[in-house]
């Protein structure tokens, strides 16, 4: 698998990732995603580089993505959590051709090399606050569960964190490549992910 920063030509498919998730995560009895994104949003991601997408081969259909960035969310942090250096995984999508392939774990750990990489301490996430299933998944990913926003409004506000140099004890299937991609703070490195 090649992972590579997404461009801006790649906003119709990162679009079509949560489009599609939301579609099957309502055959879950969840209704998340189910308000659309705001493409512009995203966009912006991609300018900043914060944006990655992984194919099997270079010019394959894409099978997955995933955003990481230096954006805490005050809602969910603390400010002595949001001064410690840490590294946020956002919109993590996975095509469901690769459904069952850990390809998810695989994009984690690779997260988590990025996180090193940086010198950040913890790589977090936020997750739907009604999603009990998805919660678990990243619970057996070795992340811990810090809060959950008690604000309405946040309706991502499952706040988890695993220390950014853990790898899940999984095993995976994938080996995740990305030969060009700068990291997303722009020092260039040669990143792989779980063997």
């Amino acid at each position: 698998m090649i992972i590579a920063r997404a461009e801006e030509a790649d906003l119709p498919r990162l679009i079509k990732f949560r489009t599609d998730a939301s579609a099957w995560l309502r055959t879950r009895g969840t209704d998340q995603w189910a308000k659309p994104f705001p493409a512009n949003h995203i966009l912006g991601s991609i300018r900043r580089g914060e944006v990655f997408i992984i194919r099997e081969k270079s010019h394959t259909d894409p099978a997955a993505t995933i955003t990481l960035d230096h954006d805490a969310d005050a809602r969910l942090w603390t400010p002595e959590e949001i001064a410690e250096p840490a590294l946020y995984v956002h919109k993590l999508a996975v095509d469901r051709a690769y459904a069952g392939t850990d390809l998810g774990n695989a994009l984690l750990d690779w997260a988590g090399e990025q996180a090193v990489q940086q010198g950040a301490r913890w790589l977090r996430l936020d997750a739907w606050s009604t999603n009990s299933r998805l919660q678990a998944y990243y619970l057996e990913h070795g992340f811990t569960h810090v809060r959950t926003a008690d604000d309405p409004e946040v309706v991502s506000g499952w706040a988890a964190q695993r220390p950014a140099a853990l790898r899940s004890c999984l095993g995976t299937t994938h080996r995740l490549t990305s030969p060009s991609v700068q990291s997303p703070s722009g020092r260039g490195h040669d990143g792989t992910a779980s063997e």
